[in-house]
C-alpha cells in the first residue's frame, strides 16, 4: 500500500487549521495568549500538507482508548 499523504496513515491524528474567528474563543477558554500555546514547526510535513503558515493555530484530534477523543492545539512556528 502506497500512501500519497502523511495524513492518510492510520497513526497520524487529524490536523486542521483553526479559523481566525475561533482563536480568541479558544484562548479565552484556556486563559492563555497565543504565545503560550505549544509549538509545531512549519517544517513538519503535516503542517505543509494542510496548508498552514507561521502563526496559524492547529487543532489536533487524537483518539484515546481511555478518554475517547483528545483535542490539542499548537501554533505554527
Amino acid at each position: 500500500m502506497t500512501l500519497t499523504k502523511v495524513s492518510d496513515h492510520f497513526l497520524v491524528p487529524k490536523h486542521e487549521i483553526v479559523p481566525e474567528d475561533k482563536i480568541d474563543e479558544i484562548l479565552k477558554e484556556f486563559g492563555i495568549t497565543k504565545d503560550k500555546l505549544p509549538q509545531i514547526l512549519k517544517s513538519e510535513t503535516i503542517v505543509s500538507e494542510i496548508g498552514a503558515k507561521k502563526g496559524d493555530v492547529i487543532k489536533i484530534i487524537r483518539n484515546s482508548p481511555t478518554a475517547g477523543k483528545c483535542i490539542y492545539f499548537r501554533i505554527v512556528n
